[in-house]
């Protein structure tokens, strides 16, 4: 049955341009030619749907594979009929008498009409050609098509617009992109609708996936024309404006002067690794964040939509190999990180928190690596069901309220087993994490961080024997905490006094090993990694094995008066409360 859907196969980005009959003719219309009639048809599916435009409008019809054409073409033309009919009936009574010839409907293949009886399957294929009356279509079998087709809500001056698309029977390599700005009043001349080809006051201003939108675009909406491709293979091109206007940017941010660092990305065999606590908007747009945790952030720069414009242009002007990122809200990953790190060749994995709406999000350069497994797992779930953690789990069970408040923590480790495309066989093992974040929990964290090194170190040793560890996360413990001297040094006495942090009653002492030799903190002991209103310290740190990768380049932390020119993070030019550490690593030969 036909319906009015807007597109191809339901077509289910919703901004698409489709308001106007000119819009629809050029949204249908196959490479500037004769329109076409786009079919999708999937072997071992029982249905397939037929989508082509007809007098201005959008027609999608769902039918059987194995039904004959014959019927197909005979509801097309009942469906004009019907349609006919509707509109004699608002005509004047003497025009109502007139007898309306059907419609003929039939489809030609090397210009043989095809038989009624072949069923749909085997009919329908690339180069035939569909005649209703004196329109004719060509045919489009599973042709490249885009499922999803979104701009972002909010667009700023000089940061990169990344569009969230998915793509069906094609690759988004190969899509072609045109962009265009909306003409300020009075502002075009025939010489720009001539230049353009358009008369409806757009101006061509740029070609990609990602644009940068510049300050004379402010006050405009975009346009994207997006073609989908599989090769030299097209589909049907999209439109796509932008629900907003361009606004102007923040100016200069805190992470511009150390994109000058990282205007190339690192030479193999050096590997630029990120990690980065970005702040989960659940906790933004909290009234705690807003009046008491960052009250001297102005409130439209806690909002997402404008962090995420930051976030997008610091990710990907550091140019990273390796992004371990903390604090991800599950649909920042999918609608916005996502896209945006795809267009610049990253691709990623995610981990959500157990019953939280945020996690853990690990990307990394296509074309230097590729993944081979992941092993994610909850921390405090591990501690009680792997045996490889029972020892830990008997000394902690010697206090009861210890082990309750653990086996509470939604904490997680992400690991990630990536080969080096560069010299196939060469394996690394990227892990991310984010400790227990209460100030009086060093002694959760250490049994956390114990859990996630007997599985890391089980991880290497089972699946990538001889992998390098590359260790990213909030750990949030300061270098004279526990943690950071288990990692540091490889063990804790059970005299550290974050055994007993959280008071007596959950006291649990003992002394802790690490299933690895010391580590190395490659981007050494700042001063802070995360700064707020009441509190500066180091929470964040890059571990790696010295004997095994060494610290190329650190890239520097901004400098003191940048991080405080607003009082303190986040802030209209800063998105998150903590800053992203940067480093360059190399294997050792």
């Amino acid at each position: 049955m036909f319906n009015s859907l807007p597109g191809v196969l339901a077509l289910l980005h919703r901004r698409l341009l489709s308001s106007t009959s000119r819009t629809v003719t050029r949204t249908c219309r196959f490479l500037g030619g004769m329109e076409a009639a786009v079919v999708r048809c999937i072997p071992g599916e029982p249905k397939f749907t037929i989508s082509f435009c007809l007098d201005g409008s959008h027609k999608h019809m769902l039918r059987d594979q194995d039904e004959p054409l014959g019927k197909v073409l005979d509801r097309i033309s009942k469906s004009i009929a019907k349609n006919q009919g509707k509109a004699k009936r608002k005509k004047k009574p003497q025009q109502e008498a007139q007898q309306q010839e059907p419609t003929v409907v039939k489809l030609l293949f090397g210009g043989d009409e095809v038989s009624d009886a072949v069923p749909n399957s085997e009919t329908w294929q690339d180069g035939a050609v569909l005649q209703v009356g004196n329109l004719k279509y060509t045919v489009l079998r599973n042709a490249p098509t885009f499922t999803t087709a979104e701009l972002p809500g909010s667009i700023l001056s000089g940061f990169p617009v990344c569009p969230k698309l998915e793509v069906e029977f094609g690759n988004l390599q190969d899509c072609e992109f045109t962009w265009f700005k909306e003409n300020r009043p009075n502002s075009r001349s025939d010489a720009t609708e001539e230049a353009t080809g358009e008369g409806s006051g757009w101006t061509q201003v740029g070609s990609g996936r990602v644009h940068v939108p510049s300050n004379q675009d402010i006050g405009c909406r975009l346009k994207l024309c997006c073609v989908p491709k599989d090769g030299s293979r097209r589909g049907l091109a999209k439109e796509l404006v932008s629900v907003g206007e361009v606004e102007a940017g923040p100016g200069v941010c805190m992470f511009d002067n150390r994109h000058m660092y990282t205007v190339k990305e690192a030479e193999w065999p050096a590997v630029r690794v990120v990690s980065y606590n970005i702040l989960a908007d659940i906790y933004a747009q909290t009234d705690l964040s807003k009046t008491v945790l960052y009250p001297y952030c102005a409130p439209y720069a806690l909002q997402l939509d404008y962090r995420q414009n930051l976030i997008k242009k610091e990710l990907s002007g550091y140019n990273a190999d390796i992004i371990c990122l903390q604090e991800v809200d599950n649909g920042v990953f999918m609608d916005s990180l996502t896209p945006a790190l795809d267009a610049f060749g990253l691709d990623g994995v995610f981990k959500v928190k157990e019953k939280q709406h945020e996690g853990l999000a690990t990307f990394y350069r296509r074309s230097k690596f590729r993944l081979l497994s992941r092993h994610d797992i909850l921390l405090s779930e591990a501690l009680t069901s792997d045996p490889v953690h029972s020892e830990l789990l008997d000394k902690v069970s010697a206090n009861s309220t210890l082990k309750e408040k653990i086996l509470q923590r939604s904490t997680t480790l992400q690991a990630t087993v990536l080969e080096d495309l560069n010299k196939p066989g060469r394996k690394v093992c990227v892990a991310n994490t984010h400790l227990y974040w209460h100030p009086k929990g060093g002694n959760v964290r250490l049994v956390q961080m114990g859990v996630a090194l007997q599985h890391l170190s089980r991880v290497i040793r089972e699946v990538a024997p001889g992998a390098p560890l590359i260790f990213c996360g909030d750990f949030n413990s300061t270098p004279s905490s526990g943690v950071f001297q288990l990692l540091m040094e490889a063990v804790v006495p059970q005299q550290h006094e974050d055994w007993s942090s959280s008071g007596p009653e959950e006291s649990c002492s003992m002394e802790l090993l690490s299933a690895f030799p010391a580590l190395l903190s490659a981007c050494g002991q700042p001063a802070y990694t995360n700064y707020v209103g009441g509190f500066h310290g180091c929470l964040d740190y890059i571990f790696i094995q010295p004997d095994s990768m060494q610290v190329e380049q650190v890239i520097p932390l901004p400098s003191h008066q940048e991080v405080t020119t607003y009082e303190a993070l986040p802030s209209v030019a800063h998105p998150s409360d903590h800053i992203a550490l940067v480093c360059d690593l190399r294997w050792n030969p």
